[in-house]
């Protein structure tokens, strides 16, 4: 095995791991109580899974499906479809995971530019569309024959009018190029601090200050299509209270559950890889003793995290013990 750099902190797992995590991963085949569920990683396909779940429990659901191209994801794998294949498949599991969702949950599903289209359109029969999010991308190859991907869509929509959206959680903390002082001298709509300029501002549906994970970060795992940390914190925030329960369907390492645990928030999520199921308990373990989030600290969300307050969201890492 080909011995990593110091600097690369790529979350990975043993053999030995892997037996031991397996043991908490949840499988079911008969109808499941809300309290069987809370905070459990299930390892299974989630459009079979998705039965088995109680009604009404969860305040947000967050979905990063496989998109609608051809992907191998561990020993799972999805082939692209032509589009009304594709919208037909969103419909199968969209339509039965509704009714797992409280009447004021919120709602935020993921997609590309190829699979954004029947994304919306599912949505639109079933749910109040409020808005798409475009986030940039910055990892991706470059295109010779035409424009490189660098974005992906977020739709989020609620369930009825009354939900939950906590803006003055979800501040963007950016340099300020050009301050504008009032009359009497004093910062007009920003502050002056030691490490230099800085002024709140509201989100948009625009996000321009995320990094798609990769080798020197805390949070990357090797799985194809990870979101980042600083993404799905900033969803959560938003659209729940601590103690509220975020589900994902489609869990991936992880990213979902870990930043619901590290932000006080409750979780389940569904994996049918079991590699990539072991791996969000691992990193559920880590998120116990380490809560920073890369880009999120002191109450906001820092631009290209330039993260000054996150370091104190850390404790004390115990003594290295088994898992159990």
């Amino acid at each position: 095995m080909t011995k990593k750099s110091p600097k690369n902190k790529t979350i990975t797992l043993t053999e030995t791991e892997i037996q031991l995590l397996e043991q908490r991963l949840l499988t079911v085949d008969s109808w499941l109580d809300e309290t069987d569920v809370i905070d459990k990683t299930i390892l299974g396909d989630a459009l079979q899974v998705i039965d088995y779940l109680p009604i009404c429990f969860a305040d947000i659901l967050f979905v990063d499906p496989p998109y609608n191209m051809s992907k191998v994801f561990g020993e799972a794998s999805f082939k692209r479809m032509a589009s009304g294949d594709y919208e037909s498949w969103v419909r199968s599991w969209f339509s039965k995971v509704l009714s797992k969702l409280k009447p004021n949950a919120s709602i935020y599903v993921c997609g590309d530019w190829r699979s954004s289209s029947p994304l919306f359109r599912v949505l639109s029969d079933y749910v109040n569309v409020r808005n798409r999010i475009t986030w940039e991308r910055e990892k991706g190859r470059g295109a010779k024959a035409n424009w490189k991907n660098a974005s992906e869509d977020i739709w989020f929509a609620t369930m009825s009018d009354e939900y939950c959206f906590n803006v003055e959680a979800v501040k963007l903390k950016k340099k300020v190029i050009a301050p504008y002082r009032h009359d009497n001298g004093k910062p007009k709509d920003w502050s002056e601090e030691i490490n230099g300029n800085f002024r709140l501002t509201y989100p948009s549906n625009l996000w321009t200050d995320l990094t798609v994970p990769f080798w020197s970060m805390a949070e990357n795992t090797g799985h194809p299509t990870q979101k980042p940390e600083k993404l799905v914190a900033r969803i959560i925030l938003a659209s729940s209270k601590p103690g509220d329960v975020i589900l994902d369907p489609f869990l991936g390492s992880g990213t979902t559950s870990v930043v619901a645990k590290k932000l006080g928030r409750h979780y389940v999520g569904i994996e049918i890889d079991k590699y990539y199921a072991c791996l969000a308990e691992k990193r559920i373990e880590i998120a116990e003793y380490d809560k920073r989030i890369q880009g999120y600290g002191d109450g906001v969300f820092w631009e290209r995290n330039l993260n000054s307050g996150a370091s104190k969201n850390i404790h004390k890492k115990p003594q290295r013990r088994q898992l159990l």
